[in-house]
């Protein structure tokens, strides 16, 4: 595969009136580049690239690289992560991170690494989940889901760093700290709360808007005081059915694979295992 079937653009406009199909052909699979690309479209500064891979004139894949140098890709050979590798590196461009599908994000990692000399470190592995059939949790713990109102934001944020601790995203916890909520990840998520009866906030989730047909649950949390008694499978079930009931076509989530507990929760209320998920860190010799 020759670099120049690469096709790269900074125009988000243009890219999705090319590529805006092939993205939403699978959506489950492309989650993360729809919300990525979406957010990219709604911000409309900073530097980006786009790129679009085509054959006989027929998208195959597309990559992004966003302000913050998070190249984005979805599936590729390692001939065509090669090609990307070679055609971006040709272009001066440093990404810091790559996150893609397992089999992806390691040969384009090794791939840059041939190219440019960086060094990457995984930082970033889980399982994609997709819903099949929702199972609302039996027993089901007493108590109702609520949508978070504007007179809940300071509790969000809290819980959201709370969440950030517990599995160690620095990034969002500096951007929290700094008082730039709405640059972080979960600046444009909607969220609930699982209240128990006497309206205590005993659990959270959020989910993305309805992108391309797909919406993904995330972040799902439990404070440690709380869990044991149900509370993260109910707001998990209570999202996934909001979620369905707005139109979505594919619900999906992220699971850390060191947790057996939340894998075995999403397995049972429905999730199926769609692919692996890995992301790559780049040090470079030189100033990048």
């Amino acid at each position: 595969m020759l670099p120049d079937h690469w096709h790269l653009t900074t125009d988000v406009e243009d890219f999705l009136a090319r590529a805006g199909a092939f993205l939403r052909s699978r959506p489950a699979l492309h989650t993360t580049p729809l919300t990525d690309v979406e957010k990219l479209r709604l911000d409309g500064t900073g530097d980006r690239l786009l790129g679009r891979l085509e054959s006989e004139g027929e998208v195959r894949a597309v990559c992004y690289l966003t302000p913050r140098g998070r190249l984005g890709l979805t599936p590729l050979t390692a001939d065509d992560a090669d090609a990307l590798a070679a055609r971006l590196s040709a272009l001066g461009h440093t990404p810091t991170q790559v996150v893609a599908d397992q089999d992806t994000a390691d040969v384009f990692a090794s791939a840059w690494q041939g190219h440019t000399g960086a060094t990457p470190k995984l930082f970033w592995h889980t399982h994609l989940y997709r819903l099949g059939t929702l199972t609302p949790p039996r027993p089901h713990p007493e108590g109702r889901a609520q949508l978070a109102g504007a007179e809940d934001r300071e509790l969000v944020v809290r819980r959201c760093r709370e969440f950030c601790v517990e599995v160690g995203e620095q990034p969002s916890i500096d951007l929290i700290d700094a008082g730039s909520w709405d640059r972080s990840r979960f600046g444009d998520r909607h969220f609930t709360f699982w209240r128990t009866p006497d309206g205590t906030p005993v659990s959270m989730a959020a989910v993305t808007s309805v992108t391309g047909g797909m919406v993904r649950v995330d972040p799902v949390h439990t404070p440690s005081g709380f869990r044991g008694h149900g509370y993260a499978g109910a707001v998990t079930a209570a999202v996934s059915r909001a979620a369905l009931e707005a139109g979505a076509t594919d619900v999906v989530l992220f699971a850390d694979p060191a947790n057996p507990t939340s894998n075995a929760l999403y397995q049972r209320l429905g999730y199926v295992r769609l692919t692996d998920c890995a992301g790559y860190r780049f040090t470079y010799d030189g100033p990048a």
